[in-house]
């Protein structure tokens, strides 16, 4: 792999490609109220499954203190994820608390929609600057499919309403699965379009272990892309900085958007710029990883900012991951990775 350093970045430290840590996933909860099949499919996380105890979860002020040293090392991005992050009880807390430590970030939310309506406006006067929503389908019969519940995807949207209502900027995340959701791709085109909400498409991934992921079921994002442009054409749309996931593009003679993450068949590795916080405290260098490093115990043994610092050093300069570029060779050996629940999205 070729790393593409943003010379104009200065940073502490980098990694074994030259790539400098700018992005913070932050999860909050493993556990969530979906049962989405491409991340925590029902016939395998069914209702017994034992998520993480409380114990084992970062403590608000440990978080609130892990977010700082970060922020002191060149965070310029963090986002909240889960599992589902408003299942966090005080979640508003603590984005208060994030905000506080970190005024300068940008600070977003990943989540499933379903308390949004609810949470919006508080999330807001707390700090939050922006809102991704996951909806893979208007379609009732196949959101429940996909999501894993009973639910209608009316109320996602009534999430959506709430939050724009509330000054966010929202973005809507459609993971496409072919067989599965690809005949919605257009109806959620038009849908988001008429609305003025930006809309991400996502190829399926083979994050975790559970999601039976083939090539076969992937739908690349060229093919997305000239779906639509055939009904409602497109022109591309300059990256705004280093690391940016999603190739962007706008409907011809409008300012609303749609994006493509295209991490099987047009690798992003070489500008990824994210490291991975999970709710029991480990760090994760790749959504893809097999592992984390452990730093609760740092924090729970009375560790010096200057030790926590040492450790997120190390665990960065020797971060080599690119898994997205060798994906199919780890595929074939059924390569153990952690849960997209566990990690954060």
């Amino acid at each position: 792999m070729r790393g593409m350093p943003d010379p104009a970045l200065e940073v502490p430290f980098r990694d074994t490609f030259g790539r400098p840590m700018r992005d913070l996933r932050l999860s909050v909860t493993d556990r969530c109220n979906f049962r989405c099949v491409y991340c925590m499919p029902k016939e395998k996380f069914g209702p017994h499954f034992s998520f993480l105890p409380p114990a084992s979860l970062l403590t608000f002020d440990e978080i609130e203190r892990l977010v700082r040293i970060f922020v002191s090392l060149g965070i310029r991005k963090v986002r909240i994820t889960g599992g589902e992050p408003l299942l966090r009880p005080r979640i508003e807390e603590l984005v208060a608390r994030i905000r506080r430590v970190a005024p300068g970030v940008d600070l977003a939310m990943t989540t499933n929609g379903f308390l949004l309506a609810k949470k919006a406006r508080a999330l807001r006067e707390a700090g939050l600057d922006r809102v991704t929503v996951s909806l893979d389908s208007l379609n009732p019969q196949t959101f429940r499919r996909l999501s894993g519940t009973n639910l209608l995807p009316e109320l996602i949207v009534r999430g959506i309403d709430a939050a724009r209502e509330a000054g966010f900027e929202v973005k809507v995340n459609m993971v496409v699965i072919r067989g599965e959701n690809d005949a919605d791709i257009l109806p959620m085109a038009r849908f988001f379009r008429e609305k003025g909400v930006t809309l991400r498409f996502i190829e399926f991934m083979d994050v975790g272990t559970a999601n039976d992921w083939n090539l076969e079921r992937v739908v690349p994002a060229r093919e997305i892309l000239e779906r639509i442009s055939r009904e409602m054409p497109l022109e591309p749309v300059h990256p705004e900085y280093f690391g940016e996931v999603a190739k962007r593009y706008r409907y011809v003679g409008s300012d609303v958007e749609i994006g493509f993450v295209t991490s099987v068949t047009q690798a992003f590795c070489s500008s990824c710029t994210r490291i991975r916080l999970t709710a029991d405290g480990k760090l994760v260098t790749c959504l893809f990883a097999e592992t984390g490093e452990d730093v609760r115990t740092l924090l729970r043994n009375g560790a010096s900012d200057e030790e926590i610092v040492a450790k997120i050093r190390e665990v960065w300069e020797r971060r080599a991951d690119h898994y997205s570029e060798i994906r199919l060779a780890n595929t074939k050996k059924n390569r153990t990775k952690v849960e997209m629940f566990y990690v954060g999205g």
